[in-house]
């Protein structure tokens, strides 16, 4: 993998546990997320969100990314064929090491993002999608990010450090 790569899918949901939706572009604004997904700091009806609307938004819930080669990597060597989005992550990438970001800045199409952490599975995925998920995404189940600067986001666009 390069330093650069691009956006393959992008994926929202409307709410916690919803299936994900396939989108040609979103809008990502800084400090609340992917416009129209769960996690957007005027929805927050994702699985994970307890903050109060006062509250400061903590890092590394407006946007998730996940490497397409990890996904086929755990279908080749474990057998796990996740369909399009059941991954619970924002956008499926291409020739970027993702893991490289955290604590990094880069753009992904028009916007500025931040690396904050790895987004390592959890029990959730696995009971939603299926076993040995968890298992077989440790270390690779992709990047959580925060947007510092707004931008579109669409298929295709690159995706490359700035720093």
């Amino acid at each position: 993998m390069t330093g650069s790569g691009t956006v393959e899918r992008i994926f929202i949901a409307p709410e916690a546990e919803a299936e994900m939706e396939e989108q040609a572009g979103v809008e990502a604004v800084a400090g609340k997320g992917l416009r129209g997904d769960r996690y957007f700091r005027e929805i927050e009806t994702g699985t994970f969100v307890e903050w109060e609307p006062d509250e400061e938004r903590r890092d590394g819930y407006d946007l998730t990314l996940i490497e397409q080669e990890a996904l086929t990597a755990i279908e080749r060597e474990a057998g796990i064929e996740l369909a399009p989005g059941e991954h619970r992550r924002n956008i499926e990438t291409r020739d970027v090491a993702l893991n490289h970001l955290v604590g990094r800045r880069f753009r992904v199409g028009d916007a500025i993002c931040r690396g904050d952490r790895l987004c390592e599975p959890c029990s959730h995925l696995q009971r939603i999608t299926r076993d040995g998920v968890l298992q077989a995404l440790t270390h690779r189940g992709g990047l959580r990010a925060d947007i510092v600067d707004d931008g579109m986001i669409r298929s295709g666009d690159v995706i490359e450090p700035l720093d």
